[in-house]
């Protein structure tokens, strides 16, 4: 079914450190589970009494006493209330990973917080420059964001020509590129422009990478591997958080959730250079019920019209929903 005729691209209170409390693998208390209103694109966010009543707990993966959050309904919202509990500046957030204080991928903060999920926020460190020749079209990079304007390398591949410059690691902010700063710049964005730098010449970035405390201190790593057992969220519940409308309480995904969104995430890495498991997360709640791809693709086009996805990859992306639902994956 040829996809062409229609397809478009739409235009582009304060909280309290607590000194006392332990940290033993991600306990976070649970409040009441309140209804939250439907609030539609562009609107602000709901009254603070619809919001999700949840309390989650907070450290700087650097180190810091443990704070309390809540009340917030994406990301930005989120990352605001973190730098309140610290008393730092919101832009001094880089990104959170879930239940460990380390630069480990596989826990990185995406759109969903398990509802007993320890939330571990990595601030910024060091600054550095570093001047990379790109001998080879691919410079083996994947790229995500933190959601909140600051694009950062997830995956670094072995043996690739990224891999060969050591200063570089995963868990860096890339803030400029060749004297252009891309802060606000979505990491699908970031990735077109690193692809489309000219072979055998070379470029320069201004990386910011996250502060560490001593014990962290390490041999580079690699980045998260995929892996067919990661699990999207840990606990009893999901806090899903949207660019667009309220935060919700959700069940744990179901199996079919879990297999289409890696899934989906694999492919978005493949075609596009990027891992963002909330916009695969999206991409399925968008595609389960629809009975043909030219539904899918018209759907995606609504929602997600920004990213304006080659016709390939969205039969992938069906294919994919398709195989999950079939058990297949």
């Amino acid at each position: 079914m040829p996809l062409g005729p229609w397809r478009k691209k739409n235009k582009p209170t304060k909280e309290h450190l607590v000194d006392n409390e332990e940290v033993s693998g991600g306990h976070a208390g649970a409040g009441s589970l309140a209804k939250t209103a439907v609030n539609g694109a562009g609107l602000p966010p709901p009254p603070a009494n619809l919001r999700p009543k949840l309390v989650f707990h907070t450290q700087l993966a650097h180190g810091s006493p443990t704070g309390r959050i809540e009340g917030f309904t994406n990301v930005k919202e989120l990352y605001g209330k973190i730098a309140d509990a610290f008393n730092i500046s919101p832009p001094e957030l880089l990104f959170c990973t879930l239940n460990t204080h380390k630069i480990d991928m596989d826990k990185l903060l995406g759109g969903q917080i398990g509802l007993e999920d320890f939330i571990f926020a990595h601030i910024k460190g060091i600054k550095k420059e570093v001047e990379v020749y790109k001998s080879e079209d691919a410079l083996g990079l994947t790229i995500t964001d933190n959601g909140a304007g600051y694009a950062f390398i997830k995956r670094i591949k072995e043996g690739s020509v990224v891999d060969g410059v050591k200063v570089i690691s995963v868990g860096d902010h890339v803030e400029c590129i060749n004297g252009r700063n891309i802060v606000g710049t979505r990491h699908y964005e970031v990735a077109r422009m690193l692809k489309e730098l000219p072979k055998e010449k070379a470029f320069t970035l201004k990386l910011v990478e996250p502060m560490k405390a001593f014990e962290m201190l390490e041999p580079r790593s690699k980045g998260a591997k995929p892996a067919s057992d990661n699990k999207i969220t840990n606990g009893r519940g999901t806090l899903r958080l949207r660019s667009k409308g309220p935060a919700t309480v959700e069940e744990e995904p179901t199996e079919f959730e879990e297999k289409a969104v890696k899934k989906v995430d694999d492919l978005l890495e493949s075609y596009m250079g990027i891992r963002d498991t909330e916009l695969a997360a999206t991409m399925v709640e968008v595609g389960r019920d629809k009975k043909n791809p030219d539904e899918f693709a018209m759907a995606l086009d609504e929602t997600l019209g920004d990213f304006a996805f080659p016709d390939e990859f969205v039969f992938d992306v069906w294919g994919a929903i398709g195989d999950a639902k079939q058990g297949r994956l």
